[in-house]
């Protein structure tokens, strides 16, 4: 469009605004005060869309699972990155595709009958309390119980119903895939969005949490197949009753640290004294020998080289992830913990760079 006479082009325009602030002093406080704005509103918008974050945390830990594994296959097997990542996956189908099917008839039923097995024993055990004189009422026993597992559903009503468990874990798995297969293409759309000057910092930082990432989760995969495997045929060999599903159990609860062994050691003696004293005695001295080797060698050799957080920090951590997030927030309490750490270690080193750089110049002054 032509422009008529008089009129003046908006973009050539160097008149002030009516929205312009003249004092550079009130100018400088504005500022300060939309950072703060910002700050709020980023604050609510993470908490709006946390369950999402979460699961997007969840990739990225099933990725470091994969990477973690294709690099262990790239010290035998001289094949492209690819093919070694996808020999990976292919290894970890088989493997459920073999557990549904050879196992998956027999652990059902297991599973089926083991609420009623722990609700005998429980009844059991209120029973012998009050005999005692302890004075226990069976009723809030159950309720209390009834809310434990109801705590289970908090993510999966979050994040879509009936199907939210299901939902979530693809999710997870897709976003795992993804970023396993380039995970440079999605470090280098991060740090483009940085300015230049934080760019090296987050490339540097970026590198410590994958490799962290991976010696932590490597620990965990091992310690996982370890006392699963230990525990089903220490359970097997004593003729304890649904010794497979106790190992699975035990593996699967092995992911979490403190609070996961609890669990497995808590639901192994009840079944284990559901067959007598002396098989319920054997349980307790397997839980025992399980958790003695996996806590002093095992996890020593691989995990706490890399990442080594104080028990009671990540007891604290899962506690308030497993109320705000579910089972979910739970399962990766400690992979987020040991991220946090290493992100903080790293700013700790800037800050001592800085100090140093600004005594350099002063010593170097006039």
């Amino acid at each position: 469009m032509a422009e008529t006479e008089g009129e003046i082009d908006p973009a050539q325009d160097d008149r002030a605004s009516p929205t312009s602030i003249a004092s550079p002093v009130l100018r400088l406080e504005a500022k300060r005060a939309m950072v703060w704005v910002a700050i709020v509103g980023l604050t609510i918008l993470a908490i709006y869309i946390s369950q999402a974050l979460l699961v997007i945390f969840g990739g990225l830990v099933f990725a470091s699972m994969l990477d973690g594994g294709e690099r262990l296959l790239g010290r035998v097997l001289p094949i492209g990155r690819g093919w070694r990542l996808g020999l990976v996956i292919l290894l970890g189908v088989a493997f459920l595709v073999w557990l549904g099917y050879f196992a998956g008839s027999q652990i059902s039923r297991e599973a089926a009958a083991l609420p009623q097995i722990i609700e005998a024993q429980a009844e059991r055990g209120i029973a012998w309390l009050d005999g005692r004189g302890f004075a226990i009422d069976q009723g809030d026993v159950r309720s209390l119980a009834g809310q434990l597992v109801g705590g289970v559903g908090t993510v999966t009503r979050a994040i879509g119903g009936v199907f939210g468990a299901l939902s979530t874990l693809f999710l997870i798995v897709i976003i795992g895939i993804y970023v396993a297969l380039e995970p440079r293409l999605y470090e280098r759309g991060v740090a483009w969005m940085l300015p230049r000057e934080e760019r090296e910092d987050f490339c540097i930082t970026a590198s410590r949490m994958a490799y962290t990432m991976r010696r932590l989760m490597a620990g965990r995969l091992v310690g996982m197949v370890f006392e699963g495997v230990f525990t089903w045929i220490m359970l097997a060999a004593y003729g304890v009753p649904m010794a497979a599903l106790l190992g699975i159990l035990t593996g699967l609860l092995a992911f979490i640290p403190n609070l996961g062994a609890l669990i497995a050691g808590m639901l192994m003696v009840l079944v284990g004294f559901s067959g007598g004293t002396d098989m319920g005695l054997y349980t307790i001295m397997v839980y025992f020998l399980v958790q003695t080797f996996d806590g002093y060698v095992v996890i020593p050799l691989i995990a706490k080289r890399t990442v080594d957080l104080a028990p009671a920090l990540v007891l604290g951590a899962q506690l308030v992830m497993g109320v705000l997030f579910g089972v979910i927030g739970l399962f990766l309490a400690d992979p987020l913990l040991a991220m946090i750490k290493v992100a903080l270690e790293r700013r700790a080193e800037q800050n001592e760079e800085d100090e140093q750089e600004l005594l350099a110049e002063g010593a170097g002054g006039p």
